[in-house]
């Protein structure tokens, strides 16, 4: 049957409605034999498949990753200079429905057109057994790369906006303009839809378990290690407060009279989450997966303190060979992200510097643990109230904080991620620089000089770090910079970590406790990401360190223990922003101040002044983007999110 393709919802409801149909008709038989002329080869089939790939966000990029900038880990400038504004926008509370930005429904405004690239993948789906000089294991594959991504791309509509139309079979060019105009399906509906697609392709015996060996041009394709693991996060998020039951969408009522939000709690959807995640686990320890550690170079002279703080840098940034990535997107890399992270730590001479534009907020600084593994507002040991103050790094500190130098106490006595994460003013950063890479070098380990008319401080209009903090976290060690402080051709651009063990580990843990509450397995799967971390088990760590000692034999206490966890872990991964959502508590911590240094001060006492940089307001109706006004008025039975 011929099909529509390459037309947007609201484009194809304009063919029948809208005067001159007839003539715009006439040039559809052109496009369905391009279409045929794309599967009677398999290198054209090919091409076909990897169009398919190409809607795949692009989440390395800052600019591209909605989950990046729409939240509240980093900030920018204002005006903005460098950045594209769309997604910081979103953080500043201008989403609006006339043109949304992020328009991932139609495809506008930095938003990719995901149902058309659903329309893409159902006419690969039906055309490729057409394709004569094909194998069956190819064929068979692909056919499973493709239900996947089908799945997915209805995933991220659905993460977005929540009930969405489900494109099963893309619709015939006899369509009238009433079967065009689609209906939005309920939650569940969706949820179901979605994890049929993903047990379709984890079923196929062609789909490999894993992609492994040196970086070539399969990594990145899906894998039923890909698959399971995806399942499982489909179920996390559909069995959250989100979309189990939200009473807050009560009214959002199609004109069938239909409820699009169930408004009863289910306690089985953690059930069956818990169940995803777990097989996803052992399918993926089985495959090899695990916590990655730091591998080791020859030409590092490292110690303990930078070993521990190594193997969590590199879980992220690892190119090849990574155990912990599940997923690396080899079509979407950390290049500018890394360039746009760094601290300038030696003065640079042209525009090729580090730009140091991606600034964590204050506020993700306090998120990290004390040095003891607990919050630092619950930690008896470390005075939250003088955290501002300043203090002079001692011997003890040198591999954290260059010794003799002055800094705030907030800097002082925190976990290993927070120095693998973060850099700082004063703050050592191991790598990246021209002959940084041995702790006991005689003129030490390079440090950030952060306060004004230092090499790391504001040099002109842009390429400045507005709150003082780097996201250390996202550039490779080996990315080099030279002694001038202009950016090397060897910036290593690892794929971007769709997702990897410790979110996984972390997923589980969540679906345990909302499940049958604290228990031994849950400690055991957060105690797994912490001890990579160089912290004790949660169990040890509140006992004996915090003001609440009991926090984590409490299901409420030990939920919140696994979304701070979950918020330190997987920090500036593009995971924070959709956790605030689906757990339903992003309108209190996007409403919060944000902060940052003083960074216009060149002694520390100003300079450590917390400057108000933003007031973020979060409405409620953020919680799902809108549809955009003008998709409404063509096709009246799709139903605007709440608020909207």
């Amino acid at each position: 049957m011929r099909t529509i393709q390459k037309i947007g919802i609201l484009a194809i409801i304009a063919i029948g409605i809208l005067p001159g149909c007839k003539k715009f008709l006439n040039v559809v038989p052109d496009s369905i034999a391009t279409i045929e002329s794309a599967f009677t080869l398999r290198t054209s089939a090919e091409r076909y498949l990897f169009s398919c790939f190409s809607y795949l966000p692009n989440d390395a990029s800052f600019n591209d990753n909605p989950a990046f900038n729409s939240g509240d880990e980093v900030w920018y400038m204002d005006p903005i200079r460098d950045v594209d504004a769309t997604y910081n926008n979103i953080a500043r509370g201008l989403q609006n429905a006339d043109n949304p930005l992020g328009n991932f429904w139609a495809g506008s405004t930095r938003g990719t057109a995901l149902f058309q690239a659903i329309r893409k993948c159902n006419t690969f789906l039906e055309n490729v057994d057409k394709v004569p000089d094909l194998n069956e294991y190819e064929r068979e594959r692909w056919k499973a790369e493709v239900v996947f991504l089908k799945a997915y791309y209805h995933f991220y509509l659905f993460r977005m906006y929540g009930p969405i139309p489900l494109e099963k079979t893309n619709l015939p060019i006899s369509a009238s303009p009433e079967e065009v105009k689609v209906y939005r399906e309920p939650v569940d509906s969706c949820v179901n839809y979605i994890v049929s697609l993903l047990d379709q392709a984890a079923a196929s015996d062609q789909l490999p378990d894993r992609i492994s060996g040196t970086e070539n041009a399969d990594l990145g394709r899906i894998t039923k290690c890909i698959v399971k693991a995806i399942k499982a996060k489909v179920l996390v998020t559909a069995a959250s407060p989100l979309f189990n039951g939200n009473t807050a969408y009560a009214s959002l009522i199609d004109n069938k009279g239909r409820q699009l939000f169930s408004q009863t709690v289910d306690p089985q959807k953690w059930a069956k989450a818990a169940e995803a995640c777990k097989d996803a686990i052992e399918f993926c320890k089985t495959n090899g997966y695990s916590l990655s550690t730091f591998a080791g170079n020859t030409g590092y002279i490292l110690n303990d303190t930078i070993r521990q703080e190594l193997d969590i840098r590199t879980a992220i940034t690892n190119k090849v060979n990574n155990p912990e990535v599940i997923w690396p997107n080899t079509d979407s890399r950390a290049g500018d992200m890394q360039r746009y992270s760094m601290a300038n730590i030696a003065p640079f001479t042209s525009t090729s510097n580090a730009k140091s534009i991606i600034a964590p907020t204050i506020k993700m600084a306090e998120l990290f643990y004390s040095k003891n593994g607990v919050p630092i507002t619950e930690d008896p040991d470390w005075n939250f109230n003088d955290r501002f103050a300043l203090k002079t790094a001692a011997a003890a500190d040198q591999f954290y904080i260059a010794k003799g130098q002055e800094t705030v106490k907030l800097n002082f006595d925190r976990e290993p991620r927070f120095y693998a994460s973060l850099g700082f003013d004063r703050g050592i950063w191991f790598g990246n620089w021209v002959n940084n890479y041995n702790v006991y070098a005689a003129a030490g380990l390079l440090y950030v000089k952060g306060r004004a008319g230092e090499t790391a401080a504001r040099q002109g209009i842009s390429n400045y770090s507005i709150t003082g903090y780097y996201p250390k976290k996202l550039v490779n060690i080996e990315t080099t910079v030279a002694a001038d402080g202009n950016i090397t051709s060897n910036t290593v651009q690892y794929p971007w970590p769709e997702l990897r063990m410790s979110d996984l580990y972390l997923l589980y843990a969540e679906a345990l406790n909302e499940l049958n509450g604290p228990g031994a397995e849950v400690y055991y799967w957060i105690n797994q990401v912490r001890a990579r971390a160089g912290l004790q088990s949660v169990e040890d760590s509140w006992t004996q360190h915090s003001r609440d000692p009991l926090k984590f034999k409490d299901k409420q206490g030990l939920r919140a223990i696994i979304q701070q966890e979950r918020g330190i872990e997987l920090m500036f991964e593009g995971q924070r922003f959709w956790d605030l959502l689906r757990w339903k508590i992003a309108h209190v911590e996007l409403n919060e101040p944000i902060r940052g240094w003083d960074i216009t001060q060149k002694d520390a006492i100003p300079y450590y002044n917390p400057m108000l940089l933003f007031n973020q307001r979060f409405a409620l109706r953020n919680y799902l983007w809108p549809i955009q006004t003008s998709e409404l008025r063509i096709n009246t039975n799709l139903v605007q999110n709440t608020g909207w």
